[in-house]
Order: C-alpha cells, then sequence, then structure tokens
C-alpha cells in the first residue's frame, strides 16, 4: 500500500536529528521575526496554523505506524505461542477477548508470577 510505505518513509525522517534541527531553526526564525512584524496577530498566526496542521498531520502518522508495530509485534509473539509446546494456545486470541475476560486473564498470570516469585526466592543461594 502506498500510503503504509510513505507513513514508514515519514515516521522515519521525522524521527531523526536532522528532521528535529530542521524544525528547531523554523522556530528560531519565527521568532527572530517578531520585532520585524511587531509581534501582531498575523506573525502569531503563521506559527499557531503551522504547528495545528503538522500536529495534526502527525497524529495519523503516528497512529499509523503505531498499528505497523502493534500487527509486527503480535505475529512475532503469535509465532512464539505457536511453536512453543507449554504455551497456553488460547493466548493466540486475546484480541478477540472482551474487556472482562482479558482482565480475569491478567489477574490469573499475575498470580502465577507470584507463585514463580516465591519460589525463587526459596532457591536463590544466601546473600553475603
Amino acid at each position: 500500500m502506498k500510503f503504509d510505505r510513505f507513513a514508514q518513509w515519514l515516521a522515519n525522517w521525522t524521527g531523526r536529528p536532522l528532521s528535529f534541527a530542521i524544525a528547531l531553526l523554523l522556530i528560531m526564525a519565527w521568532a527572530l521575526t517578531g520585532p520585524l512584524f511587531d509581534y501582531n496577530d498575523t506573525w502569531q498566526l503563521v506559527i499557531n496554523t503551522s504547528t495545528t496542521i503538522i500536529t495534526f498531520l502527525m497524529v495519523f502518522l503516528i497512529q499509523n505506524t503505531q498499528n505497523r508495530d502493534n500487527d509486527e509485534l503480535h505475529i512475532k509473539i503469535d509465532e512464539l505461542l505457536r511453536t512453543t509446546r507449554r504455551a497456553h494456545k488460547a493466548l493466540l486470541d486475546l484480541e478477540d477477548m472482551d474487556p472482562a475476560e482479558l482482565h480475569a486473564l491478567r489477574k490469573q498470570y499475575q498470580r502465577m508470577g507470584e507463585r514463580e516469585e516465591g519460589r525463587d526466592r526459596r532457591h536463590d543461594p544466601p546473600a553475603d
């Protein structure tokens, strides 16, 4: 998909130090022109409008890259669960569970973790 490739490219580009430096320079240039325009409303409107538009568009870009990263992570975890014999296969379909089911499962894993932590403490060598 063209949008996905474009969004990935733009996300990579905007996350670089050079992009930050360019944005910082633009803001500094805008600030330095304040006295030239007597700090009037139009001068302020330029930065307000620009940053609002950029922020609005970046929200969609960030959401797209987060969705992609989330999908990639799910696929990797699903593959690990699928190939691990002792893994609970029910975990492969977590995204289909309702919030109450997820909460109950989370509590179950917290209890399992606490039991494991207790076992680990009993088997740890004494501290010097």
